[in-house]
C-alpha cells in the first residue's frame, strides 16, 4: 500500500522533550491527517499514548508523575518514527505495538489478522448472563476465531468449559497458536483448522460464538484505508456480506445442545439480515459500550427455522 507524505519540523525533537509532549503532539499529528480510529482506540489521544508508551517499554496505565519525564534523544527518534509511520502507513495501533486488548486480555496481533474490537467482549465478560447459566455451560464453540482473541476470553470467563476454536486461514491458524501458547491455555482450548463445521468432530456445544465476514465486498472497497492493512479474507462475506453467516445458521442447529445459544456478530448487515428473514425473531443484544449488530438464537429457534434457513441457502 502506498505511503501519505508527513512533513514536520526538522527540529521537533529538540522542541518537544517529555512523555506527555510527544502524547499530545502525536494526537495533533493524528487529528491533522484525519487518520481514522476505528479499531478499539477512541480519541487521537489515546491511540497516540498507545505507541508512545509502548514505544518506551512503558506500561499503559503508566503512573501521570512519569508523564513528564524528559526522553533521550534515542528516544525521541524512536517514538517519531512510530508515530509518523501511523499516519504514513494508516497502519491500525496494534499492527505497530503488536498487542490488542480484548475483554480485559492482551492478544498478540499483526497483519495475519483483524484487530480484535468486537462488542463481544461486552458479553463474555457477563459470562453471556443471562442467556446461560455458567455453571451449566461446559462446552463452548467460537467460528472464525482470527487471533483466538474470542475462544481464549471465554475459555477464562468459563474456567470449567472446553472451548473449541476454528478459523479456516492458514496465517490466523498461525496467530491463534501464539496467544493460545501466550496464555498458557492449550489444555482448556482447542484450535481446528477448519471451513466453518467441516472438521469439526461431532459435539454439542453449550454456546456457539462468532464473529464472522459479514462485509459486503462494495462496502469493504469503500471503507477507510486502515481497514485495507488488515486481511480482506476477515472482512469479506461475499456481494451480501452475510455468505458465512448464511451457511453459520444452516449448521448450527446439529451442534448445538438443546438449551444452547447461538451469537452472531453481523455489524453492518444485520440489516440486510433481517429483511432477509423478516418472520425470524433475531434478538438484537445491545452494549453498554457502544457496539450493535450482533444477534441472539436459540437452539430452538435455529430447530424451527431450520428448513427455512437451508431452502435460502440452497436456492439460486
Amino acid at each position: 500500500m502506498s505511503t501519505n507524505p508527513v512533513v514536520i519540523d526538522a527540529d521537533i525533537s529538540m522542541t518537544l522533550k517529555t512523555i506527555r509532549d510527544y502524547m499530545r503532539w502525536g494526537a495533533s499529528l493524528f487529528t491533522e491527517h484525519k487518520v481514522f480510529l476505528g479499531h478499539g482506540i477512541a480519541t487521537p489521544l489515546h491511540e497516540s499514548a498507545t505507541i508512545v508508551l509502548h514505544t518506551l517499554f512503558q506500561p499503559y496505565q503508566l503512573d501521570d508523575c512519569y508523564l513528564d519525564a524528559v526522553l533521550t534523544f534515542t528516544e525521541r527518534e524512536r517514538v517519531i518514527k512510530q508515530l509518523i509511520r501511523r499516519v504514513a502507513e494508516r497502519k491500525p495501533a496494534a499492527y505497530i505495538t503488536n498487542e490488542a486488548l480484548f475483554a480485559g486480555l492482551c492478544f498478540y496481533v499483526d497483519e495475519r489478522v483483524l484487530v480484535p474490537r468486537s462488542p463481544v467482549a461486552e458479553l463474555i465478560e457477563q459470562s453471556f448472563e443471562p442467556w446461560v447459566d455458567a455453571e451449566q455451560v461446559t462446552h463452548i464453540l467460537d467460528l472464525c476465531t482470527g487471533s483466538a482473541c474470542i475462544a481464549i476470553a471465554c475459555a477464562y470467563a468459563f474456567p470449567q468449559a472446553q472451548v473449541d476454536a476454528v478459523e479456516l486461514s492458514d496465517d490466523a491458524v498461525d496467530v491463534a497458536n501464539i496467544n493460545i501458547e501466550k496464555h498458557d491455555i492449550a489444555e482448556q482450548v482447542t484450535l481446528y483448522q477448519s471451513d466453518l463445521f467441516k472438521q469439526l468432530p461431532e459435539t454439542k456445544y453449550d454456546l456457539i460464538v462468532s464473529n464472522p465476514p459479514y462485509v459486503a465486498i462494495q462496502e469493504w472497497k469503500e471503507l477507510p484505508a486502515e481497514y485495507h492493512n488488515e486481511p480482506e479474507m476477515g472482512f469479506t462475506g461475499g456481494e451480501t456480506g452475510l455468505d458465512l453467516v448464511l451457511r453459520i445458521l444452516v449448521g448450527a442447529n446439529n451442534y448445538l445442545t438443546e438449551q444452547g445459544i447461538l451469537i452472531v456478530e453481523v455489524g453492518s448487515s444485520a440489516e440486510t439480515l433481517q429483511q432477509l428473514f423478516p418472520e425470524i425473531p433475531f434478538y438484537w443484544l445491545e452494549f453498554e459500550r457502544g457496539g450493535d449488530g450482533v444477534f441472539l438464537l436459540t437452539a430452538e429457534q435455529l430447530k424451527q427455522y431450520h428448513k427455512l434457513f437451508c431452502n435460502y441457502s440452497a436456492s439460486p
